[in-house]
């Protein structure tokens, strides 16, 4: 075993760790922000409204949820905003956890077997938490246009999320046959 493959358990941990941290900052961030279009919305707007333009709107997105706020007289729709901001909230903390459970299961294989219940069970959670993003996605963008109308706010939606939950559903079945046979074999020792 090379030095830096003896390294990459490390590296993952930091980076998770961090990963994790900035998403949750970034859905305290998204929470203000989403309070502010209600209470101060002149303030939203100009932080939004800089580089909005009156043709193609105030492009928001997160996670492959997009909406295209309207802009009108330099000011971007404080509803769709106010609309987005809800969505990243979710969005952001499904992926923040996606971030901590992988910092969890590298944590908890460091030394040992990557094969524990746990890790297993963290696993199924990673699966969840990537199908869901998508999931969270089209369920706001349809309240969405109930709420604004469906000629306001362009909404888009990527559903790349669903394919690498299944993947990881799937190997989350590996690991669980792993425990298995990890069992069998220490019944025969």
């Amino acid at each position: 075993m090379t030095q830096f493959s003896k390294c990459i358990p490390g590296i993952a941990k930091v980076v998770t760790k961090i990963a994790e941290v900035f998403h949750w900052v970034a859905v305290a961030l998204m929470i203000a922000a989403t309070i502010c279009s209600v209470a101060a919305p002149s303030a939203v707007n100009y932080f939004v409204g800089f580089d909005a333009k009156e043709c193609c709107g105030a492009r928001l997105a997160v996670y492959g949820f997009e909406i295209n706020a309207p802009v009108t007289n330099g000011q971007a729709d404080m509803a769709a905003f106010l609309m987005f901001g809800i969505s990243a909230v979710f969005i952001l903390s499904l992926m923040a956890m996606i971030f901590r459970n992988l910092n969890l299961i590298i944590g908890k294989s460091e030394g040992t077997t990557p094969f524990q219940f746990d890790n297993v069970r963290m696993f199924r959670e990673i699966g969840i938490f990537s199908i869901s993003v998508p999931v969270v996605g089209f369920i706001m963008s349809i309240i969405t246009r109930i709420v604004l109308g469906a000629g306001v706010a362009e909404i888009s939606n990527n559903f790349s999320g669903l394919v690498i939950g299944v993947v990881v559903l799937c190997v989350t079945q590996f690991f669980a046959r792993g425990i298995e046979l990890e069992h069998d074999v220490d019944g025969l020792v």
